[in-house]
């Protein structure tokens, strides 16, 4: 059975490449707006690769000391994580390169064409990352056996992505924030207008953060549950035998096929909410799952189980539609962040504060309410057959997270080469439609991240031979405050880094508005590069600290205070790590769309607007830095400590 999950890897892949060949293949536009482009791609190829060349010599230090401590498999499965985690956001951000100019240039001539173009663009990474996860975990178990001793494959996936997740997060939100203060609410000249110094650093960022960043984080996840839910089958093998190891890899060949269905069903009509596309393609994706689901479950384990796989197909799908409600126009979280725009920026972000923590809510009642069902109906392995259901539209939702980039990005291009007014009408409605699907990713991401902590938790239990944790001793309960404390303290590290880099920026744009002679009236060209610098200089250094504490954190609570503490410590920075990114992506997509609302509705400069646009650069570390990078964090501290349970016991 193994072999059809090889194959469908192959298959994956091979589905990516013909997505991006099709993408290549459309015209790009004019040579202005073809010089715009090239600028973004180099400067997203030229960070990439000093942020690669930073996570690898810090991760070969690491592979040195799993293969001293636990031996060649860990150690050579942690670099193979590593790289493929890394392969899978430089593909994302290729294509996203590659579709922004295309996608722009199709908005010339109508909407579902550039809506096309986006979606395919973010499919392309959706079906390499899906791919590349399901082949790699296959071949592994083929030649190592064992899903125990592959445990640093997850390991290094979630390790690249903290780094790539933050170290984006850094770059872009450094350079959105500096863009926005200075061009839109000092200077009021629109987004994206080719005076801004930092324009140029900011839509380079969307790709390095949203998609080279989000590509290695779903990566990871993936690959961190695929692993998690086959360690756990090996408990139930008197029950399923070795059914019970597989079935996670067939699953998500299940979810790629209707990942493959889904795409055919995204097509909008010129006066369509794109939306409304995105909810079919994700609805038809999710039943074509549910039904092969039904097969692999009743064929492989026990028709009981399907129940299971159904709470965590519906729970993703709940999830989707509660956070569009909470970042979407049109609905009344958005409205009411508008509304108190028109009092001033205080109001705006008091606003904002109450919407995000409201937005959390529903989510985990949802997440708490798929776990009962899943281990009511199946047991503890239920829990992981729903983590499988709830990872089966993996593939379709990176390819909506995919697709808010490249939008951007198009706006960006169409706005700097003076494209027709219509146009710029259509790719705003796509960058909006972009800020949804990104929001919707991120709930996605951290639903995902909070059902399978529970997984891979009880994979750690099964490790460790824990059957339960006392809470009443001292040593577990501060390992359970300590753990709620690292997402506050790992999220205060992340923001301060997006203000200092922001800092900077908004210094350098203001004194190149000021010292610069016709800047402002649009004779001469601001210094691009400078800003891009700033960017990358400050997001490289940033990004250390950060992703260094959250790898040394749970090693020294585990060496220091025992497994069981670690468990706890766990528990802890699951529960406080998952509310706040809600909290935090939530909020911040909130924030980001009500600023849009007035810019759809013509808005753009006034009083309302300029508090908005304050209210989204609040959002926007929160959204794109911190969030993004718990969801990382959630996961990572689960893979590690299940390599490290040798030094806890």
């Amino acid at each position: 059975m193994i072999e059809i999950a090889i194959a469908t890897g192959i298959i994956s892949i091979l589905a990516s490449l013909f997505l991006a060949w099709h993408v290549n293949r459309q015209p790009k536009g004019s040579p202005k707006m073809n010089e715009i482009a090239d600028a973004i791609r180099t400067g997203a190829y030229a960070f990439l690769k000093r942020q690669y060349t930073t996570i690898a010599a810090i991760a070969l230090v690491v592979a040195a000391l799993l293969y001293y401590v636990f031996g060649w498999h860990t150690g050579v499965s942690f670099v193979l994580g590593v790289i493929a985690s890394l392969i899978a956001g430089f593909i994302g951000m290729d294509v996203a390169t590659r579709a922004n100019i295309r996608t722009a240039n199709a908005a010339r001539k109508g909407l579902n064409k550039s809506l096309r173009i986006s979606f395919l663009g973010g499919m392309a990474m959706g079906l390499a990352v899906m791919g590349l996860s399901l082949l790699g975990i296959s071949l592994l178990y083929i030649w190592f056996g064992d899903p125990k001793l592959i445990v640093g494959f997850g390991f290094g996936a979630s390790f690249a992505a903290l780094f790539a997740q933050l170290g984006g997060g850094i770059y872009t939100k450094g350079a959105d924030v500096g863009a926005d203060l200075v061009g839109k609410v000092e200077k009021n000249i629109p987004e994206d207008d080719p005076r801004n110094p930092a324009v140029i650093a900011d839509l380079v960022g969307d790709n390095v953060g949203d998609e080279a960043g989000r590509g290695a984080d779903l990566f990871e996840s993936i690959t961190a549950e695929n692993i998690g839910a086959m360690i756990l089958g090996l408990a139930f093998f008197p029950q399923f035998g070795i059914n019970g190891v597989l079935f996670p890899l067939l699953a998500r060949s299940a979810g790629i096929y209707a990942t493959i269905v889904g795409i055919f069903f995204v097509n909008v009509k010129e006066n369509e909410d794109p939306m409304k596309a995105m909810r079919t393609g994700l609805a038809v994706t999710t039943i074509v799952a549910a039904v092969a689901f039904y097969f692999l479950v009743t064929n492989m384990l026990t028709f009981n189980l399907y129940y299971s796989a159904l709470a965590g197909l519906v729970a993703a799908l709940l999830i989707g539609y509660i956070t569009e409600y909470y970042t979407s126009r049109g609905y009344r979280p958005v409205e009411s962040i508008a509304k108190s725009s028109e009092t001033g920026p205080a109001t705006n972000i008091i606003t904002g504060i109450s919407v995000g923590m409201e937005s959390a809510v529903l989510p985990i009642i949802v997440i708490s309410v798929a776990i009962l069902v899943a281990y009511i109906t199946g047991g503890l392995y239920g829990t992981a057959v729903a983590t499988m259901g709830m990872l089966a539209t993996t593939g379709f939702v990176l390819a909506m997270d995919g697709f808010g980039p490249i939008t951007d990005n198009a706006g960006g291009i169409a706005e700097m080469s003076n494209l027709e007014k219509a146009t710029r009408k259509r790719t705003d409605i796509l960058d909006s439609t972009g800020n949804t699907t990104k929001a919707l990713t991120k709930g996605y991401a951290m639903g995902v991240a909070a059902l399978s902590a529970f997984l891979l938790f009880s994979a750690y239990f099964e490790v460790a031979n824990l059957a339960v944790i006392d809470v009443a001793k001292p040593s577990v309960f501060v390992g359970a405050f300590l753990g709620a404390l690292l997402p506050f303290a790992f999220s205060s590290l992340a923001i301060r880094a997006v203000g200092n880099t922001a800092f900077e920026m908004v210094k350098e744009v203001r004194r190149q508005f000021r010292t610069i002679p016709g800047l402002m009236q649009g004779k001469t060209k601001p210094d691009y590069a400078k800003c891009v610098d700033i960017s990358v200089r400050s997001s490289l250094k940033e990004m250390v600290l950060p992703s260094l504490l959250v790898v040394a954190a749970p090693v020294a609570v585990g060496m220091l205070l025992k497994a069981e503490a670690a468990g706890a410590f766990l528990i802890g920075a699951t529960i406080s790590g998952v509310l706040l990114a809600m909290m935090m992506n939530n909020g911040g997509g909130a924030w980001d769309n009500a600023k849009k609302t007035f810019e759809i509705a013509g808005k753009k400069g006034s009083e309302a607007h300029k508090a908005a646009v304050v209210g989204d650069t609040v959002g926007d570390p929160l959204k794109d830095t911190a969030g993004p990078s718990l969801h990382v964090l959630v996961k990572l501290l689960n893979t590690l400590s299940l390599i490290f349970i040798p030094l806890f016991l």
